[in-house]
């Protein structure tokens, strides 16, 4: 009996709504002793700790599932995830930019430096630093640390965050008298 061709007519049917479908995935043996000992310490199974990692990387990402976000809206995203999400998916510049800027209005774009910037935090983190430091001297400064060491990514973060999700609030006074200043 040829069971391919009831296995594409399977394929071919859309998944009814609200139905639950068996996902077979690979993991690392590591990967699967972590959810083991995950499970274990919480006293639930390993397909609960998957489906929970799933259900909150799924909300992270929930913006890029749809089409009709795009540009600065999209920025939120990358803030959150920081660098895992460009290190992970091995998005270089040219994915980033039809990703993030792909069909958005001139308005609405990201600049193309900090697109450069995000596909060459992972790689090259020196320029990457060099490039974050020239950019904060032309943007509003980025919130204040928190007294926590400063790493590189944390800093772009801190930028990204200043220039696409904080845009609409006034910066904080001290930095207003420090750019009236600087325009003198």
């Amino acid at each position: 009996m040829d069971t391919t061709s009831t296995d594409r007519e399977r394929e071919t049917q859309p998944m009814q709504e609200g139905r639950k479908q068996a996902v077979s995935l690979r993991l690392s043996a590591a990967d699967i002793r972590k959810i083991k000992k995950l499970a274990k310490r919480l006293g639930v199974r390993d397909s609960d700790v998957i489906r929970y990692a799933l259900k909150v990387m799924l909300a992270k990402l929930a913006p890029l599932c749809d089409a009709a976000v795009r540009g600065r809206s999209l920025m939120p995203v990358f803030v959150d995830t920081g660098v895992d999400i460009l290190q992970h998916f091995e998005l270089d510049e040219e994915r980033l930019e039809t990703v993030i800027n792909g069909g958005a209005e001139d308005e609405d774009r990201v600049d193309t430096d900090d697109i450069q910037l995000m596909a060459m935090i992972g790689m090259q983190r020196n320029y990457a630093k060099l490039s974050l430091r020239d950019l904060h001297d032309k943007v509003a400064a980025p919130p204040l640390s928190t007294g926590l060491e400063d790493t590189l990514s944390t800093n772009f973060r801190r930028h990204l965050y200043a220039k696409y999700v904080q845009r609409d609030q006034p910066a904080p006074t001290g930095e207003q008298d420090r750019r009236k200043k600087s325009a003198q």
